[in-house]
């Protein structure tokens, strides 16, 4: 008898060990993102920026561009160009290509990341692919643009800035429509 109550005891303990995992797996997402924001961390970039400047023609910032692919994404993903000068208040645009050479339907999903981190806060995109999933067919290439504006106000000693990317392969959560070519 007295077996049986502390097997139950033991149970009930690692059933409720289970329970608290499981909540703070989900729990730490949000934690991980208010930690990043409180601490300026991650080089995370803002959501879409909708505001105004005017520009600041007297300085320029050196904004790079870095693509890199998942482990398991095929894609070629690369910018038109390693980089351009920005002058900050203006609104700056970078052309990325993604081409798809399988021979099958693919979603995609970049992230973006800002270096250094402190500026992450400046740099605001008004336009950009990683907003939304890409699905390409087979075979095909697209150009997707990225408008951003680096912020009047980030610190005068910040000359460089390096946007970089990484595109994930999400077609087992989102799978792809295939497009009937005819025929």
């Amino acid at each position: 008898m007295a077996d049986s109550i502390s097997m139950k005891k033991l149970v009930t303990r690692l059933l409720i060990v289970v329970v608290a995992m499981f909540v703070f797996g989900f729990a730490l997402v949000p934690i991980y993102d208010v930690m990043c924001k409180a601490f300026g961390i991650n080089g995370k970039t803002a959501g879409q920026y909708e505001g105004e400047q005017t520009v600041d023609a007297s300085r320029q910032v050196r904004v790079q561009f870095l693509t890199t692919n998942s482990v398991d994404m095929p894609w070629d993903f690369y910018p038109k160009s390693d980089e351009l000068t920005a002058n900050p208040g203006a609104v700056s645009e970078m052309i990325f290509i993604a081409h798809n050479p399988t021979d099958r339907p693919m979603s995609a999903q970049a992230v973006p990341s800002i270096a250094p981190s402190a500026a992450a806060a400046y740099f605001h995109k008004t336009e950009c692919f990683c907003f939304t999933q890409q699905v390409l067919q087979p075979g095909q290439r697209i150009e997707m643009p990225v408008r951003f504006i680096v912020d009047r106000d980030m610190p005068k000693d910040v000359k460089h800035l390096t946007l970089s990317y990484t595109l994930f392969d999400i077609t087992a959560r989102h799978p792809p429509v295939a497009v009937n070519t005819g025929g």
